[in-house]
């Protein structure tokens, strides 16, 4: 990978981790707190778009295209995600789809892009995805009695595929059209807005009620999150999908680590040990 794609991952991962530590709490609100997001994130990076090439083409129904599926695949990702944390275990659906998405992202790219990572990037690729899981995976409980499939697992299997369809539209798009990121993420963002309208129905003054007393926190999202997504799609359109896919998860050990020393979480050691796994992986992949 080149120094410049490797940093821009970087880059978006420390971004990543920003903005899950800033919201840590607020975003459990659900759909009111995804409707502040898309419409926050919308009108903060509306204006960045005429300085950072437009578009990026002239083919406008090549741009709709783009954001249009991605917007649906976006939203779709985040329906399975919320479902699966009211039916399972959030670390257990959270390192499944952490660990999966990449996985069938690596898979998908070498198939269908024709990427060839070379044996030492596969073998960063996956001790990142084991250490991602291992961070997850610490908190993990039991299914309910009862119950022979954990829940947590099919959800977090399905946010996982979510996850790796998403990537490789994303991907396409981006790379075959050339989509500014600016723009393409503001048009995948605001084709979200009425699709988490029609999900607060009736709810809109549980979305006002967050707006006032958590404003702070829906600022910063609005500009962190979007931002960390623009740069991984800025890395994609010069590095292979197959690097940069695993690479982005290295916000979860960055959320990780800020439990360990600032949150003081439960069984540091082995959080910590899951990080180093990552940690080699990353210097495998910067060689």
């Amino acid at each position: 990978m080149s120094p410049l794609a490797f940093a821009l991952v970087i880059a978006a991962a420390i971004t990543h981790a920003a903005w899950n530590i800033v919201a840590h709490g607020v975003s459990k609100a659900g759909t009111p707190f995804l409707w502040w997001g898309a419409v926050g994130g919308t009108v903060v990076w509306i204006g960045v778009i005429p300085f950072t090439g437009g578009l990026g083409t002239d083919d406008l129904l090549a741009f709709t295209l783009g954001v249009g599926v991605s917007g649906v695949l976006h939203v779709a990702y985040m329906a399975v995600l919320q479902r699966g944390y009211r039916e399972g275990n959030l670390s257990t659906v959270y390192a499944t789809a952490r660990g999966t998405g990449p996985f069938l992202s690596v898979i998908v790219a070498i198939l269908l892009f024709g990427e060839r990572p070379s044996a030492v990037a596969l073998v960063g690729v996956a001790a990142i995805i084991v250490g991602v899981v291992a961070i997850g995976l610490v908190d993990r409980g039991r299914p309910e009695r009862g119950r022979s499939l954990d829940l947590g697992l099919v959800f977090g299997l399905l946010t996982g595929v979510a996850i790796a369809i998403y990537t490789i539209w994303d991907a396409h798009a981006v790379r075959t059209w050339n989509l500014s990121p600016v723009a393409f993420m503001v048009g995948t963002m605001l084709l979200e807005i009425p699709f988490y309208s029609l999900g607060v129905r009736g709810r809109w003054a549980a979305v006002r009620s967050l707006g006032r007393t958590q404003w702070r926190r829906i600022v910063a999202f609005s500009i962190l999150s979007p931002l960390s997504y623009i740069l991984v799609l800025t890395a994609i359109r010069i590095a292979p999908v197959a690097l940069v896919a695993p690479l982005r998860e290295v916000s979860v050990v960055l959320v990780s680590l800020f439990g360990v020393f600032a949150l003081k979480e439960s069984r540091p050691g082995w959080r910590l040990a899951a990080s180093a796994v990552v940690a080699g992986g990353i210097v495998l992949l910067a060689l």
